[in-house]
């Protein structure tokens, strides 16, 4: 592993998608780092990361990341959660990973949307930005909101609102709802 202490949870994230992108496992990064990289700076401890996965999925993931010494904890939700299920990995020092098996909602092709960039001279694949705010506007919570209304700023024109306003109807309608409230704003 290439952490050597805490508060280095991207790192543990470079050594995470090396093992998915060896198991062939599609995942963009979401959280903290993909809102830095749409141009919203905000703190975090971990890094996120949102697989095109199931929980089962999940389970043999588990398995090949506790062979390598990856601290390991799955957590399986009920049907009706929005993330079927989440691995957590970490390590020694408390760097943290959380791999999330899908989101309610969540367009498959978010996958192929997903941007490359370069982070630590390794490549990480990104959520794309119009995937970044409706999954933003569907979580919900005063600071997430932030964030999705953040990177609407940010984008300004470059934003493809009819691609956005699909995949925030794809989470319901108070997702939809809540997309065209901070539009008008």
């Amino acid at each position: 592993m290439r952490t050597k202490g805490p508060g280095e949870s991207g790192l543990l994230l470079l050594d995470a998608v090396a093992l998915l992108t060896e198991a062939g496992m599609p995942y963009a990064v979401i959280g903290a780092m993909a809102a830095a990289v749409h141009g919203v700076i905000r703190a975090s401890v971990d890094a996120d990361v949102i697989l095109s996965a199931d929980a089962a999925a999940l389970r043999r993931l588990e398995k090949r990341f506790a062979a390598v010494a990856f601290q390991t904890q799955l957590r399986e939700g009920d049907p009706e959660d929005r993330i079927p299920a989440a691995l957590v990995l970490s390590d020694a020092h408390g760097n943290r990973v959380d791999l999330l098996a899908g989101l309610r909602g969540l367009e498959p092709a978010a996958f192929s949307r997903a941007i490359t960039v370069p982070f630590q001279g390794q490549p990480l694949r990104v959520i794309g930005r119009e995937d970044f705010i409706a999954m933003k506007t569907f979580t919900g919570g005063p600071a997430v909101m932030m964030d999705a209304r953040a990177a609407i700023r940010v984008a300004g024109d470059s934003l493809d609102l009819t691609l956005l306003r699909r995949l925030t109807e794809r989470y319901g309608r108070s997702t939809k709802d809540a997309l065209e409230a901070m539009l008008r704003d």
